[in-house]
């Protein structure tokens, strides 16, 4: 049954065109990942970490998402029911093995990742002081029990400490094990230069002694509108990068024998009915299956300017990306 028309839009909210009521067109819809389910934080675990959860990171496992916050050194587990019933839904504490020097103390994470190979979890902290000046990245080793084993620098250097490395993901490569450093900023720079689209970085590395060397880099495509990067995450050859900046996820293939990707798509998060970003806070990123990816969202920042982000702040969310399931 084709819609009725009345003065030359459809009942269906789209005019001749193609074109919805929020200025869209239907290719820019069809785009637009889909919420499947989505949850507060705090009301799935109660207050046992706090009220304040700056959720940073994600990672699906084993029926559950594991959690971090770059204001809290536990990790947070929740069903991916996202039930505020589930039995394990908690905070995960592990205990120190020794008191961490000052170089290495850190309030919280920005993203982990984790090897299947070995059943190891890494945490990444953005960005930490180094001699003789600058800074670098740094990343905590646990083991299946999330013991600590150790920690080191990535070997790059981060002109910018507001703009270090946000996001983590463990590839294995013909047998042997890569760590992917997302840069927050384009060209991995700060400033006006680093909000500038399309220079996308994700720096590769590799375990050499107690150091991860610095192996290679793999570049975003330029056409990328992205104005920050602020997780990553890959199955199954396909990679996705997620913009807190732009509300937005790129989905494409990775080859990492080259450390190559293509062009791939970007879908925006949802909007509301004016077409106007709602989730502004989108911070980390995981694949859950073929077509569905989970993200968790940022406590949002204090303004007038801010207010329409809170609803959807320090949350978890389930989207279904359109036409991904190949």
């Amino acid at each position: 049954m084709t819609a009725t028309k009345k003065n030359g839009k459809e009942k269906t909210g789209r005019d001749k065109t193609g074109t919805d009521k929020t200025g869209r067109n239907k290719a820019e819809a069809a785009r637009e990942l889909r919420l499947v389910k989505e949850a507060k934080i705090q009301d799935l675990i109660g207050d046992s970490a706090g009220t304040r959860l700056e959720a940073s990171g994600v990672l699906y496992r084993d029926g559950a998402f594991l959690i971090v916050c770059d204001n809290l050194p536990s990790l947070i587990r929740v069903s991916s029911e996202l039930s505020p019933k589930a039995p394990e839904n908690g905070v995960l504490s592990h205990k120190q093995t020794k008191k961490k020097p000052a170089s290495e103390a850190n309030e919280g994470f920005e993203d982990l990742a984790h090897d299947a190979a070995r059943d190891h979890y890494y945490t990444l902290s953005e960005a930490e002081p180094v001699k003789p000046k600058g800074f670098r990245a740094r990343v905590q080793e646990y083991d299946a029990k999330l013991r600590p084993i150790g920690s080191a620098h990535l070997d790059f250097d981060i002109a910018d400490a507001n703009k270090g490395m946000e996001g983590l993901e463990w590839v294995d490569r013909s047998g042997t094990g890569h760590l992917l450093a997302l840069c927050e900023g384009n060209w991995c720079a700060g400033g006006k230069k680093g909000r500038t689209p399309g220079g996308g970085r994700i720096q590769v590395f590799r375990r050499d002694g107690k150091r991860w060397s610095n192996t290679a880099t793999i570049r975003l495509p330029k056409s990328l509108p992205f104005e920050d990067y602020s997780g990553v995450s890959v199955r199954d050859g396909r990679i996705a990068v997620l913009s807190q900046a732009s509300s937005a996820l790129w989905v494409g293939r990775i080859d990492t024998k080259k450390w190559e990707v293509d062009e791939g798509t970007v879908h925006r998060l949802p909007t509301d009915g004016k077409g106007r970003t709602v989730y502004g806070n989108p911070e980390g990123v995981s694949w859950v299956s073929a077509d569905h990816v989970v993200i968790v969202s940022d406590r949002a920042k204090k303004g007038a300017a801010n207010e329409r982000f809170r609803a959807k702040d320090q949350s978890i969310h389930l989207f279904l990306i359109p036409g991904n399931s190949d």
